[in-house]
């Protein structure tokens, strides 16, 4: 069973396997959590992802889907993009949010992570509601934690180990609080 957990900082400090960055389409850096983790990570990260704008992803990764790239100077092994959606209050887009967890979680699995750690999606410079972000987020990973535990399919690949621990990482007190009243509302 994969444990998911809380942590109050910074996703850019985090030690896993493989770090989810809330990209851009154009997977060039950007703001936010975007920003952070591509200065963080230096120069790899960057020829990586131009590597796959030229090869793979000429017209940007579509919002909701995810790809992995080396995590350069991180504290990780890969760094995998996903494309949040903005928020509209006239146009749900609920089902593009939950993908993006699903797929990093889907691309992790590949790749054999075993520690994953997620940020906030789309709850920052996407304005999407903190309350409803982690309400989605939290519903999105365990749902699919569960139905890969309940199907045994959780190595998709063969070889691909087991992940054993999904982390939530909030840069700050309110979104913290936030996923934890997410949790507790789903454990009732």
């Amino acid at each position: 069973m994969t444990n998911l957990t809380l942590v109050l900082g910074d996703i850019a400090d985090q030690r896993a396997d493989a770090l989810v960055n809330a990209a851009n389409s154009w997977l060039l850096g950007g703001a936010g959590v975007d920003g952070a983790i591509h200065a963080r990570a230096g120069r790899a990260l960057t020829n990586a992802c131009r590597e796959l704008r030229e090869s793979r992803y000429g017209r940007g990764l579509a919002t909701g889907q995810s790809v992995a790239t080396t995590a350069g100077r991180l504290h990780a092994l890969w760094v995998i993009h996903t494309v949040g959606p903005h928020w509209d209050r006239h146009d749900d887009r609920s089902s593009l949010l939950a993908s993006c967890y699903r797929t990093a979680l889907e691309v992790a699995a590949e790749l054999g992570a075993r520690t994953v750690a997620l940020p906030a999606i789309s709850t920052g410079i996407h304005r999407w509601p903190l309350d409803d972000g982690a309400r989605i987020a939290v519903r999105t990973v365990r749902e699919t934690l569960a139905s890969w535990e309940t199907t045994g399919r959780q190595g998709v690949k063969a070889g691909a180990r087991t992940i054993e621990e999904v982390r939530f990482v909030l840069l700050n007190q309110q979104a913290y609080a936030a996923f934890e009243t997410a949790m507790a509302a789903l454990d009732e």
